[in-house]
């Protein structure tokens, strides 16, 4: 890409994508294209392809999906597989036929088995059994994937798929069907200010996640788009996994909040870990900057300026 590129970022009012188009801007990129999802419903083709047959973008960002933790996964899981896989049928494909020169595509780390060997590394993905709260995201992600791979060989298109780690920060949506890293600061935030006693964490606490600050997952995603020409997915994250527990500890630390922790056993905790093997794009020259204590902090100084009052 150059800084007159026409660059489409799918998804930008999202966590990824508004990362991705403050970086882009921050560097001086000057042609950038964005819908909200009132002005273009990614999951409808013909005004998807309305939009590439005007606009004809040479670099896509395809940032936009249906995301959320484990209880939007319980609770919507058609919704998840459905929408998921309409926007990147769309998007993918209609890239395809209007010349795209270079399309990212930002995966999941919930895409590996279940019990995969830890780190995880990219040949270990379809080994196994995937994680059953959130297998129809990531059958999903999965297909993105494939589709990606399949016409770069049949067309010779330059579309890459990475995976992240647990992807936090600032412009997430901090509700109970959010990621872990906004939910628990919100019910953190809420015992706090209300006066309770205590935050009930789901499962025991003892599963391991690794978590990558959005504006390092940005940086990379453009790292990657000037970098990185290969069909095979690669790897995005820390290099350092942290308990549920450590992770809300932290959190609590950031918060102020001077309540007990506690557990509700009865409630899944998901796969027992995921990290990433992230070899192969430090090789490349890339490493991440925000640590996550301070990552935290940073997070919840703009939830309270953003989102509460």
């Amino acid at each position: 890409m150059n800084k007159n590129s026409l660059i489409y970022v799918a998804g930008h009012t999202g966590l990824v994508g508004s990362a991705i188009l403050r970086k882009l801007k921050a560097r001086g990129y000057k042609n950038l294209i964005t819908k909200t999802h009132r002005e273009m419903d990614l999951t409808g083709k013909k005004k998807v392809e309305r939009f590439f047959a005007k606009e004809k973008p040479e670099y896509v960002f395809l940032a936009a999906a249906k995301v959320g933790g484990i209880h939007a996964n319980r609770t919507y899981p058609a919704e998840f597989i459905y929408e998921n896989l309409m926007i990147q049928t769309n998007v993918i494909d209609l890239s395809y036929r209007y010349g795209v020169k270079k399309l990212l595509f930002p995966e999941s780390s919930c895409i590996y088995p279940k019990m995969c060997p830890q780190p995880m590394r990219e040949e270990y993905l379809l080994t196994g059994l995937l994680e059953p709260t959130n297998e129809p995201f990531a059958i999903a992600k999965i297909a993105g994937m494939k589709m990606c791979e399949a016409y770069n060989r049949q067309y010779g298109t330059n579309f890459i798929s990475i995976i992240p780690a647990n992807v936090y920060g600032i412009n997430d949506h901090f509700n109970e069907d959010g990621h872990v890293v906004a939910s628990l600061i919100r019910r953190f935030h809420e015992a706090k200010t209300e006066g309770h006693k205590g935050v009930t964490i789901w499962g025991t606490g003892r599963p391991k996640r690794e978590f990558l600050y959005v504006d390092d997952l940005a940086d990379a995603c453009i790292f990657l788009m000037d970098r990185y020409d290969k069909s095979e997915v690669i790897n995005v994250g820390t290099g350092c996994s942290t308990s549920i527990a450590e992770l809300s500890g932290l959190i609590k630390q950031a918060v102020g909040f001077d309540g007990n922790i506690d557990y509700d056993i009865i409630r899944p905790d998901g796969n027992p870990e995921r990290l990433l093997d992230t070899s192969k794009i430090t090789a490349l020259g890339w490493r991440p900057e925000m640590q996550l204590a301070e990552g935290l902090k940073t997070t919840y100084e703009w939830y309270k300026k953003y989102v509460k009052s």
